[in-house]
């Protein structure tokens, strides 16, 4: 069958039956498609279209925050708004939320909700935080330049110079005058002669009682290091005497190169039971830590007043310190150059000149009178008084 089927061109059966042939117009019809098969209950069931929808939203969340995520990252690291360097102040307990708004209202980053999750995912996991202080932020500084400032904690510094020789009421002044430092000044002052001069740096917000105790622990440190290595033969038995003294030479001369000098001289007279005529120490009797104004100089008058630190009126050294001494005169005092001198008075060129004998002294202060006639000073003003039991002296009165 097959065969005969060929021999005429005609399509081979299937063995299965009779082939029909089609006439051109239906052969070129297309044939039509199957159905398609029924979806199943299943595959119509809530479940898979929720499910559906999960899958949809949760690529949906993910395209969202990524997006979100880029922006945060590329608004955190780009230049800020800032034009030009300003200062930002972080108070103590402030959070990174109060911080980032406060950053925006001020002008300095464009928008507090990045800086608040950008700081907290570069801070996420780590023991670091943002530090109280005042910072000086950099104009155009990007969110991330302003969040590793304010965590390295470097805030401005301001500093007070508090230099030797002050009392402690002329300290207490200085302080309560600096507008940056907050808080007041401890009522009961402390004793004379216990605060350390020197150039105290702070930061905007600090107490001025950190400071005073600062200075306190800082000045009691310097002098027990100094007491332990004084020299054995000193006639000075408490490190209070051996303060008082000090403050003394810290007084008598601002030259760094004859303190030691000077020491050598007080402590030549304390062996010998001489009085040490010291003129700081008649200043300190009548103004006590106030000081003597600028405009008022030591009188005749003032050598005879009778109080407890006057060295011209009483023996050994005055009941306290009259000043906060420095290093140097503490130093001076512990290893005094090994002397005969028991006098000296000014040469006229910020220093002194230095006698072991009353006739030299005495040469010494006919030449320190010319100077001062020279410069014609008033006639009742001994400012610069010679200093020696004996010494040749104007009468003493108004």
């Amino acid at each position: 069958m097959s065969d005969t089927n060929q021999a005429n061109g005609l399509p081979a059966g299937n063995g299965r039956g009779p082939i029909i042939p089609k006439s051109p117009n239906e052969a070129l019809k297309p044939e039509r498609l199957p159905e398609p098969p029924r979806r199943s209950k299943k595959a119509r069931s809530q479940v898979i279209i929720f499910l559906n929808f999960v899958m949809t939203m949760i690529v949906a969340l993910c395209i969202v925050a990524i997006a979100a995520f880029y922006y945060v990252v590329s608004s955190f690291q780009e230049p800020g708004p800032l034009e030009a360097n300003t200062h930002f102040m972080v108070r103590q307990g402030m959070g990174v939320q109060e911080i980032a708004q406060s950053l925006e209202r001020n002008g300095v980053i464009s928008n507090a909700r990045v800086f608040q999750y950008g700081t907290l995912g570069y801070l996420h996991g780590d023991k670091r935080t943002l530090k109280a202080g005042e910072y000086e932020i950099k104009a155009k500084a990007s969110m991330k330049d302003i969040m590793e400032v304010l965590e390295s904690g470097k805030s401005i510094l301001y500093s007070v110079v508090l230099p030797e020789g002050l009392t402690v009421k002329q300290m207490m002044l200085r302080l309560s005058e600096d507008t940056v430092l907050e808080g007041d000044v401890p009522n009961e002052l402390p004793p004379e002669g216990s605060l350390r001069p020197d150039t105290y740096k702070f930061s905007r917000g600090s107490k001025r009682t950190d400071i005073i105790q600062q200075m306190r622990v800082a000045q009691q440190r310097m002098i027990d290091q100094i007491w332990e290595k004084r020299d054995p033969d000193l006639p000075i038995k408490t490190k209070e005497e051996f303060v008082t003294l000090a403050s003394i030479v810290e007084k008598e001369t601002g030259k760094e190169d004859e303190r030691a000098h000077v020491a050598s001289v007080f402590i030549n007279r304390l062996q010998r039971g001489m009085r040490l005529q010291s003129d700081p120490t008649i200043v300190y009797g009548i103004f006590g830590g106030e000081g003597k104004p600028s405009d008022r100089p030591i009188y005749k008058s003032d050598l005879g007043k009778q109080t407890p630190y006057n060295t011209y009126q009483i023996k050994g050294l005055p009941p306290t310190p009259i000043a906060n001494p420095g290093r140097a005169a503490l130093e001076a005092v512990a290893n005094p150059w090994r002397t005969k001198d028991l006098y000296f008075v000014a040469d006229g060129t910020g220093g002194h000149v230095f006698a072991a004998t009353l006739e030299e002294h005495n040469a010494n202060v006919r030449r320190w009178r010319r100077i001062e006639t020279e410069r014609a000073a008033n006639p009742e003003v001994v400012d610069g008084q010679p200093d020696g039991d004996e010494a040749e002296k104007p009468p003493r009165g108004n």
